[in-house]
């Protein structure tokens, strides 16, 4: 199967069984079951299967798949064996977890820009030996060589001109924060972090797992009950220009 062919959801949860395996090599196991990764990952063990065959074939029958082996696997496949540089526009609070979050860089991302148009902002340390620098700098130190991916943290009616200065200086991969759709080139691959997304998720799943007595609540039990597990672990929603 072409690569472009493969569901978007399959791709994350490539990262959600990586991040296991991890843990495991950590605590020393060394073989791991299909219905334990996949009792993991809150999917039955067929799609388990049915998510690595995109890609190859893995484990063995009866016996399960090698930790090692799978985790390297994985790793290629997701493009883990590098570091990915990232500039990040717009440090509010958003932008500051961010910032402040050590697992992005021992997962193989790391911040080498930090941009904001606050006159008051300008200059400070943001750790990691970067200090927060005013846009007018951005096409002086972003651009394909030096920064693989551009993280939005703005404000709506900013998103898009900062998109466009990604795109611009070449950066190929954009994850925004800011809860709109960007127009952005075909070749622009994208990420969307909309909290009010999984927000309406959550609202949802307790709606469903509710028993509801009175039908004049706010939440009206759907007499279709359509399937929703308690966890649902895509964070993003991923979508290709």
């Amino acid at each position: 199967m072409k690569r472009n062919k493969i569901p978007a959801a399959a791709i994350l949860r490539l990262s959600i069984y990586y991040r296991y395996l991890q843990r495991l090599l950590q605590n020393g196991t060394t073989v791991v079951s299909s219905a334990a990764l996949a009792r993991y990952a809150n999917v039955n063990p067929a799609q388990l299967r049915k998510d690595l065959s995109y890609f190859g074939r893995f484990g063995v029958r009866g016996i399960g798949y090698d930790v090692v082996r799978l985790a390297e696997h994985i790793r290629g496949i997701l493009g883990l064996v590098r570091e990915w540089r990232m500039a990040l526009v717009g440090v509010d609070c958003v932008g500051r977890a961010l910032l402040a979050n050590r697992h992005l860089q021992s997962q193989g991302y790391r911040f080498v820009a930090a941009f904001d148009n606050d006159p008051k902002k300008v200059g400070e340390d943001v750790g990691h030996g970067l200090k927060i620098r005013p846009m007018e700098e951005f096409e002086e130190i972003v651009n394909a060589d030096t920064v693989d991916i551009g993280v939005i943290a703005v404000s709506v009616d900013q998103a898009q001109s900062v998109a466009n200065a990604f795109v611009k200086a070449g950066v190929r991969g954009i994850l925004n924060f800011a809860p709109t759709r960007l127009d952005l080139p075909g070749n622009i691959m994208v990420q969307y972090v909309d909290f009010t997304v999984l927000l309406d998720s959550l609202a949802y799943g307790i709606c469903n797992l509710t028993k509801i007595e009175d039908e004049k609540k706010a939440c009206i039990l759907d007499p279709r009950r359509q399937r929703w597990n308690r966890e649902h672990s895509w964070p993003v929603v991923q979508f290709f220009q």
